[in-house]
């Protein structure tokens, strides 16, 4: 049972993502805050626990960032069609979001794991915080000071996210975690079986 626990915490996590929508786009920004928040203990259990029992799986391996990317665009998108936040912050994390799933995809069925670093749990960080703001902001009507507060934050989330996808890409390409030998491998395979053809 235990080694199923992750997973069952990242499909939790895709199950929450229509409810946070819903209470936003009904303007009930307090319930949309506990269950985005609800989202994000999930994550956080989720990644602790795969990782200290070595529970890692294919499905976590997609999944799991699938889950949060997810949860992450569709919540800035709530916002941004309830007039919350401004369009250019989700075009800007979707086009990050579509590479980083790429990644992901292609590494799937592959006996490798890249894990977060740092600058990208800073990205996530930031992420969450400027949504919560967000929330805070429009439920409490707060103006003046607090007004602009989640635009910088939104910000700096930004520069923090195009940073970890350049560093992704360095690391996918440069640092070994894709196993050249391996796909040097498949192709002499691909080009015996059409020899044999």
């Amino acid at each position: 049972m235990l080694k199923h626990i992750p997973n069952i915490l990242t499909i939790i996590r895709l199950l929450l993502i229509p409810v946070i929508v819903a209470f936003i786009f009904t303007g009930n920004y307090i319930l949309a805050f506990v269950f985005f928040t609800i989202s994000g203990i999930t994550d956080i259990a989720d990644g602790c626990i795969a990782r200290k029992f070595n529970l890692i799986s294919n499905f976590g391996k997609l999944m799991d960032p699938l889950a949060d990317k997810l949860t992450q665009i569709a919540t800035l998108a709530s916002l941004v069609f309830t007039n919350i936040i401004p369009v250019w912050i989700l075009l800007i994390v979707f086009l990050k979001e579509f590479i980083m799933i790429c990644g992901a995809s292609f590494l799937y069925g592959k006996d490798v794991v890249v894990y977060s670093r740092w600058y990208g749990k800073l990205a996530t960080v930031l992420f969450y915080i400027a949504i919560v703001i967000s929330l805070l902001l429009k439920q409490f009507n707060l103006n003046g000071f607090w007004q602009n507060l989640d635009l910088g934050l939104y910000t700096l989330a930004l520069g923090a996210t195009i940073f970890s996808l350049v560093m992704y890409v360095r690391d996918l390409y440069q640092k070994g975690f894709i196993d050249k030998q391996d796909l040097k491998k498949e192709v002499t395979i691909d080009k015996k079986e059409k020899k044999k053809k």
